[in-house]
């Protein structure tokens, strides 16, 4: 009988195809990905360590998959993960993710990453580049998808966000990110968005900046708008927080594209001050949300955004050895960069254990227990 944890995988799974050459199969795919899923649970970050690991823990491997043809090489493992097709892999990570999509709740950051070593000089390969959905107050990751080479976040972003259960997020993206028709992508999902605002939308960044210039000058004096402050401090670090917020319908004589942006009710200025030791930095940034002007809550979200760089990047460059990963055969360093994901939720379901994640893995690889109870949150969020 297959058991509750294989059953999930097939069923999220079922729709990738095996790409390889009929009657010349010797593993099951079933078996290539719950292995490797496994390997990457217990430390392994390369084809050479996964198998290892599945020759070490064959016996354990047993009581889950058909073994009769013992355990797949590391060329096997790599050349199948090289020819399964990074799309429908990403997809078998969302149908899984969609399953628990009540789970999505509060700030959705949306950000992009480069895996560094992904390159392949020699045939002319750039380093892939996957942009992911974050969702804050879960600590999961909630999608992914591969920017197209010769392109750049902006196509991988709309794809991204259909397979995603907008309603009553919201939603936050860098200023790549800042465009109409994402905004109205967002808004057509019942989302909000908070999206940061740069020169590559030179109009209207322009009359925001010129307007909280001229609100400043005279102090706000008469000017509906809203404000907050937060005041941090820690490790020797004072960080000082201030978002000031106004209803741009209001001024619309003096802005050029206004009717271009679903949804868009406020425009926010956020300026943060950092002192550490005898030095201070500035920062300035202005956003345009569909937010009512709640300077609060823009500012929770504008801050809550960079979530994705402490919990997502660094955790897969720290923990994971993202960067240093040289998989790069065909889709195999997108479809292994899934499978990071996807442990990286199963450890952050886990909650028993107060430890890192690196600390988490190296767990799975010695307390067979362990591993079982963190691989069975698969099957839970089934």
């Amino acid at each position: 009988m297959t058991s509750p944890l294989l059953s999930g995988i097939k069923s999220h799974f079922e729709e990738v195809r095996d790409p390889r050459q009929y009657g010349k199969i010797d593993h099951p795919l079933l078996n290539i990905i719950f292995i490797t899923i496994c390997g990457v649970l217990c430390g392994a970050d390369d084809w050479v360590a996964i198998a290892a690991f599945a020759q070490a823990q064959q016996t354990w491997l047993a009581k889950y998959l058909d073994l009769e043809n013992g355990i797949p090489s590391h060329d096997t493992l790599g050349r199948t993960f090289a020819m399964i097709n990074g799309q429908e892999f990403q997809q078998g990570f969302l149908n899984w993710m969609s399953s628990v999509s009540q789970l999505i709740e509060g700030v959705v950051a949306v950000d992009g990453k480069q895996l560094r070593r992904s390159h392949d000089k020699g045939i002319g390969k750039e380093a892939i580049h996957m942009v992911s959905a974050w969702g804050v107050a879960n600590g999961l990751v909630l999608g992914q998808r591969k920017v197209d080479e010769k392109s750049n976040e902006i196509t991988a972003i709309p794809q991204l966000l259909k397979a995603l259960d907008l309603k009553g997020c919201i939603v936050t993206i860098d200023a790549m990110g800042c465009q109409t028709e994402i905004a109205q992508q967002i808004v057509d999902q019942e989302g909000d968005y908070v999206l940061s605002l740069k020169g590559n939308q030179g109009q209207l960044h322009e009359d925001v900046v010129e307007m909280f210039d001229y609100f400043e000058e005279i102090a706000f004096q008469d000017i509906d708008h809203d404000y907050h402050k937060t005041v941090n401090k820690g490790h020797g670090r004072l960080e000082i927080r201030e978002c000031w917020v106004f209803e741009p319908a209001a001024w619309s004589d003096y802005f050029r594209t206004l009717d271009k942006w679903a949804g868009l009710h406020s425009v926010a200025m956020i300026r943060t001050q950092r002192q550490e030791d005898e030095k201070v930095t500035t920062e300035t940034r202005y956003f345009i949300t569909s937010l009512a002007p709640q300077a609060e809550k823009i500012l929770f979200a504008a801050r809550n955004h960079w979530a994705i760089e402490n919990g997502l990047h660094w955790v897969l460059d720290i923990a994971f050895n993202e960067d240093q990963s040289r998989v790069r055969q065909g889709y195999a360093a997108e479809n292994l960069a899934v499978i990071r994901h996807l442990v990286l939720n199963l450890l952050s379901q886990e909650k028993s254990l107060k430890v890192g994640k690196k600390n988490k893995r190296l767990r799975c690889a010695w307390d067979v227990d362990y591993r079982e109870k963190v691989l069975s949150g698969f099957a839970a969020l089934c």
